[in-house]
C-alpha cells in the first residue's frame, strides 16, 4: 500500500485504537505564552495502516475537543520520519486540513516544525502555499534544535521521545545532516510500540 488511501487490514475501530496507542497526537503542556500545545510525533504516524476518514474522525472526536476555544500552538516533530511509512500523501493532508473547523484554524497561532531537514524545507517552500492557505503557511516556524524549541515551549511540561534527543545530539556533531549532505546511519530504537496488526490489534472493539 502506497498511501493512507489504500485498502486496510484493520477495522476502523482498530485503526482508532492504533492512533491512541501510538500517542501520535497529544495535547499537553503550554508554550511560553501560555497557549496549549498540540504535540505531533511524525515518526509514530502509521500512514500505511490508517485511512483518512478514520484520521479525521479521531481528530474530531478525541483531539479537537481538548484544544477548546482558546489560541494554541502545534509542535510537529519530524525526526526520523520516513516517506514510505509515515507520510500519508499530499491529498490526504489537504483533506484533513480542509476538515479542520474554522474556529480551530483561527485559533492556531504557530506551528513549530522540529528537525525539518532539506527535503521537507524544499517541499514546503515549493508546494506549501499551493496546498495550504497562506494563513497556515505563514504560521510555520522551522526549529533545527531542541534547545531552540525550549525558547518557545515550556520544557518541563512536554515529554519528547528519546530518539529525538539522540538525533539532536547527532546533529551537533554532524551539522551537515541538516541539509542532507551527510549520511544519517540507521538507528535501532524501542519506540514507537510494535505495529504488528496480528499480535497487537486482534482484539474486540469496545463500543
Amino acid at each position: 500500500m502506497s498511501n493512507i488511501s489504500s485498502s486496510f487490514t484493520l477495522s476502523q475501530c482498530q485503526q482508532q485504537h492504533l492512533l491512541e496507542k501510538l500517542d501520535v497526537f497529544n495535547v499537553k503542556g503550554r508554550d511560553k505564552r501560555g497557549r496549549n500545545v498540540l504535540l505531533i510525533i511524525g515518526k509514530y504516524f502509521p500512514a500505511r495502516m490508517v485511512s483518512s476518514e478514520v484520521l479525521k474522525k479521531y481528530l474530531e472526536e478525541t483531539i479537537y475537543p481538548k484544544l477548546g476555544a482558546k489560541p494554541f500552538s502545534v509542535v510537529y516533530v519530524h525526526t526520523d520520519v520516513q516517506k514510505s511509512e509515515n507520510f500519508p500523501g499530499i491529498s490526504v493532508l489537504r483533506s484533513v486540513y480542509d476538515a479542520i473547523p474554522m474556529n480551530l484554524k483561527n485559533n492556531l497561532e504557530v506551528v513549530y516544525f522540529l528537525h525539518p531537514g532539506l527535503q521537507a524545507r524544499l517541499f514546503l517552500a515549493t508546494f506549501g502555499r499551493l496546498f495550504f492557505d497562506g494563513g497556515l503557511y505563514s504560521k510555520l516556524k522551522y526549529v533545527s534544535r531542541l534547545d531552540f524549541l525550549w525558547d518557545h515551549v515550556r520544557r518541563l511540561e512536554m515529554k519528547i521521545p528519546d530518539f529525538v534527543h539522540d538525533h539532536d545530539e547527532e546533529l551537533e556533531y554532524h551539522p551537515m545532516m541538516d541539509y542532507g549532505l551527510e549520511s544519517d546511519h540507521p538507528r535501532v530504537y524501542t519506540e514507537p510500540p510494535s505495529m504488528d496488526p496480528i499480535s497487537m490489534y486482534s482484539m474486540r472493539c469496545i463500543a
